[in-house]
This record gives structure tokens, C-alpha cells and sequence, in this order.
């Protein structure tokens, strides 16, 4: 995308500025191509499981199935979810925050209902909730009782800079076991749900360490976007960790990893092999920075065979992710 016209000095900036013009810019062919391009590289890098939040406030209706569609062709599995928000109001302006007591929005109304639509025919997912600080109180009670009704749990950034300090005392009453507390940076107090931590995330809109081994909620390893790497995103992990506590072994990281097979469990029969002969040992991986995957097999398919992808062309999936970043460069310019 062009740079911002101005720099982003807080993080609701950084929202405002990038991430937010990017996600009311995408159509259904940009999210096509670069669902297709992070399978493909999640794949490559040994991750064959992907928990999405997605978001395209201008292509909501069938969203979700471009983006299963997307990964079924690489071979990976999915779990999806729209996020669900109402910063953007009626009249089609963007708010930074939404006041608790607001009515629901259209456009959070049509995030429920692409959620509906995908889990009632039968997708693997959740229902997505962008923020408490974007969403009235009746958009939040909406998203649990729809979750409820599916036997899902929400997936939910939760506390990730001060702006939402906010959120547990509004999610307290509501939050189950099954849900995904994404950050949890400035949480403060216990909630109900398994924590995502995202150490590469965090660090990069300067919203501060989230101190994962200091909550009693079960851990899990999340990117937030930011590649899907996830040995490498283990490193980072355990090396900020490590400043946090210098005793701290990677072993406590490899298990954040290993808890995320819970929304994939047939993914324990996975094999996934690289070209180094320790790769499965925690402290190996967090210290050798050259392994590479070689090939991969789920669900008994090779789908991917001497580091190339066995279902899709790499060139062709290249070639058409960079077609639609040009389409995405101009539209934001």
C-alpha cells in the first residue's frame, strides 16, 4: 500500500492509517489472491492449520467462502471467522471507538449474518468480533448468543492497546471457554477463554508485552497477520519471553504451539518434514534459524513435495497475489 500521509504515532493510529483503509479497500478477487498467497506460504513454512479473523467491511456476503475456497485449493486447514464490528456506522463513516450503549450497526448486522451463513452450511469457524471498543454492548451479546447457538466459541481481539482497557469488565459476563482472547495485553482481570499471544504483533504497534505465562488461562500461539511461520514466530516468542524472565525454556512456547491443535485435532496425524534432523526439538528450533520444510503431508496428501506446493502453480499464485496488490496500491492512492 502507499505510505500513509501521515505517521501513525499511537496505536489507533496505526489503525486508522493502514489497517483499516486496507480492509474497506479489499473485493472479493484481493481476498481470493492473498488468501491463496498466505496458505500457500503457510504451507511452505510447515503450518498446515490456519485460525483467520477476517475483515472487508465493502465485501462482506461470501467472504468467508472465498477465503475456504482458497485454502482447500492449497490443502491447508481452516478455521475462519468475520469480524464483526461497529465502527463503521450507517452513513458509512469510520469511528475509532463506539460508544457501549449505541445501536448495532447495518454493517455489523451483515458481519453476523456472513458468520451465520458460513458456520449453517457447515464451515469450520467461529463468530468474529474485531473489538469491544469498536462494538456496542448489543453487538457483543449478539455475537455470544450466535456462537451459542452454532456451539462455537468468539474469536475476539481483547485488550490489545489501552484504548480497549476497557473490554473485561464489558466481556466478563459473557466470555465461555471456547472463546479466543486475542492480546490480552492490558487485560485486567480473568476471563473465561483460551489467550492468543502475539509477540511479533505486539511489538510492532508498540502496544507492550503481554506477559502470556503470567495468566492462568490456557496459551495459544498466534501471528495476527504478520506471516504464518509459526517456528519463527516461536522464536520471537521465547525471545521476548526470555527478557521478560531469563530462566524461561522454550519448552513453554512449543507448548503454546502444541495448544492450538485443539480447534485442529485431526492435525495431530499431520507430518510435516524439514531438512534438519532435530526440528521437533524445542530448544533446537529456537535456536536454528536455517531449518527448511521439504515436504508435508495432511490428512495422508502430499501437499507439498521438495518445498514446492503439489495442488497449486507458486509462480501462477505469485503472479495473480501481485496483480491484486497493484489493484490494492491504486485503490488506496
Amino acid at each position: 500500500m502507499p505510505a500513509p500521509k501521515q505517521q501513525s504515532k499511537s496505536f489507533i493510529e496505526i489503525l486508522n492509517n493502514i489497517w483499516w483503509r486496507v480492509d474497506a479497500a479489499l473485493d472479493n478477487e484481493m481476498i481470493y489472491w492473498s488468501a491463496m498467497l498466505g496458505a500457500t506460504e503457510a504451507l511452505m513454512s510447515g503450518t498446515t492449520c490456519i485460525i483467520d479473523h477476517h475483515e472487508s467491511p465493502n465485501s462482506i456476503e461470501g467472504s468467508l467462502n472465498t477465503i475456504a475456497e482458497a485454502c482447500k485449493a492449497v490443502g491447508v486447514r481452516l478455521n475462519t471467522c468475520y469480524g464483526v464490528t461497529d465502527r463503521w456506522d450507517n452513513q458509512g463513516q469510520l469511528h475509532s471507538k463506539v460508544s457501549p450503549l449505541s445501536e448495532m450497526t447495518d454493517a455489523a448486522k451483515r458481519g453476523l449474518a456472513e458468520c451465520d451463513r458460513y458456520l449453517t452450511a457447515g464451515g469450520n469457524g467461529m463468530v468474529g468480533v474485531h473489538a469491544a471498543f469498536t462494538c456496542s454492548d448489543e453487538t457483543l451479546l449478539a455475537a455470544a448468543e450466535l456462537a451459542k447457538k452454532h456451539s462455537v466459541g468468539v474469536h475476539i481481539h481483547v485488550a490489545e492497546g489501552v484504548d480497549d482497557v476497557q473490554a473485561g469488565a464489558r466481556l466478563e459476563s459473557i466470555t465461555q471457554d471456547n472463546w479466543l482472547l486475542i492480546h490480552a495485553v492490558h487485560l485486567d482481570r480473568k476471563l473465561k477463554g483460551r489467550i492468543v499471544h502475539n509477540a511479533r504483533s505486539n511489538m510492532n504497534n508498540a502496544v507492550g508485552y503481554a506477559k502470556p505465562t503470567e495468566r492462568s488461562n490456557k496459551i495459544l500461539l498466534g501471528t495476527d497477520g504478520i506471516g504464518a511461520d509459526m517456528i519463527e514466530e516461536a522464536r520471537i516468542a521465547y525471545a521476548r519471553l526470555r527478557e521478560f524472565n531469563v530462566s524461561a525454556e522454550p519448552t513453554t512456547v512449543w507448548q503454546w504451539l502444541e495448544n492450538s491443535l485443539e480447534l485442529f485435532p485431526d492435525a495431530k496425524q499431520d507430518v510435516v518434514t524439514f531438512d534438519y534432523d532435530f526440528a521437533d526439538s524445542p530448544w533446537h528450533a529456537a535456536f536454528t534459524t536455517n531449518m527448511n520444510v521439504t515436504d508435508v503431508e495432511i490428512a495422508g496428501e502430499k501437499v507439498l513435495t521438495n518445498s514446492q506446493p503439489t495442488r497449486v502453480d507458486l509462480q501462477e499464485v505469485r503472479a495473480k497475489a501481485n496483480e491484486q496488490a497493484l489493484r490494492l496500491y491504486e485503490r488506496l492512492s
